[in-house]
């Protein structure tokens, strides 16, 4: 049975830092492409980073380029997402994700995600 394990998620306060992480299998880790989806209440999940197998290229959504960094740990077969300067809108539940296909690692591709997280919830307060 895949898992994908989440942590760090937290109540913060605007302009403030937090550091998530997602911990897997070597297996999955070794072979898929992962990264974080997002959603707030009563809204659609959506496409917030990836990073490729390799580690070698990354993705970021717009609103969150300059704030928000992902990487791996090929020790710990972990992913991090490093947050800074908050802002109330990155306030959602965000989920870990594991994909063969680079391609899905967007707002439309995310019904096709192999593998998700059960989800940390992050809210930044004004």
């Amino acid at each position: 049975q895949v898992q994908l394990v989440e942590s760090g998620g937290g109540l913060v306060q605007a302009g403030g830092s937090l550091r998530l992480s997602c911990t897997t299998s070597e297996r999955i880790f070794e072979n898929y492409h992962m990264g974080w989806f997002r959603q707030a209440p009563g809204k659609e999940r959506k496409f917030v980073a990836a990073i490729t197998w390799s580690g070698r290229a990354t993705e970021y959504t717009d609103s969150v380029k300059g704030r928000f960094t992902i990487s791996r740990d090929g020790a710990k077969n972990t992913i991090n997402l490093q947050m800074n300067s908050l802002k109330p809108e990155d306030t959602a539940l965000y989920y870990c994700a594991a994909n063969t296909n680079w391609g899905s690692f967007d707002d439309f591709g995310l019904r096709r995600i192999d593998y998700w997280g059960q989800g940390t919830l992050v809210t930044v307060s004004s």
